[in-house]
C-alpha cells in the first residue's frame, strides 16, 4: 500500500499563531507516522489557490491560517469564500481537506484555540487516510 502524503499550506499572516499551530501539526503528524509537506502563502485567503495547483501531488490537505474580527464585516467575507473554495476543492477532486483555519473575534481567543483546532485536523485527516 503507497503511503500518504499530506500538504500543510500554511499562512503567514499572524506568524505567531500559525507558527504555533504549524509546530503542533507536524509533530502530530510525525507522531502518526504521516508524511507531509509545507508551503506557506501570504494570507488565508491564498490557501485554496495553493491547495487546488497542488491537488493531483497529495492525498490530502490541511490549511492552516487565522482570520480576526476586525472593525468591519471583512472577515466574515474572506471566511466564506475561502472555506467555500476549500468544500468545492474536496467534492471536485475528492480528496481531503482539514479546515485548520482558525476565525475569532480577538489574538487572544485564537491562541486559546490553537491547540483544539490543531487536534481536530488531525482527526479529520486520519479520518479519511
Amino acid at each position: 500500500m503507497k503511503k500518504k502524503k499530506i500538504l500543510i499550506v500554511a499562512s503567514k499572516y499572524y506568524s505567531n499563531i500559525i507558527d504555533l499551530k504549524l509546530k503542533i501539526v507536524c509533530n502530530l503528524l510525525k507522531k502518526n507516522r504521516i508524511s507531509y509537506n509545507v508551503i506557506k502563502v501570504s494570507g488565508s485567503f491564498e490557501i485554496p489557490l495553493a491547495i487546488s495547483k497542488n491537488i493531483k501531488k497529495f492525498d490530502g490537505f490541511i490549511a492552516l491560517g487565522c482570520i480576526i474580527k476586525g472593525q468591519t464585516a471583512h472577515n466574515q467575507l474572506i471566511s466564506q469564500a475561502i472555506f467555500n473554495g476549500l468544500i468545492n476543492l474536496m467534492i471536485k477532486n475528492n480528496k481531503p481537506i482539514a479546515n485548520a483555519i482558525l476565525t475569532t473575534d480577538s489574538t487572544s481567543q485564537a491562541k486559546q484555540r490553537i491547540k483544539k483546532k490543531s487536534l481536530e485536523a488531525l482527526k479529520a485527516i486520519k479520518s479519511f487516510l
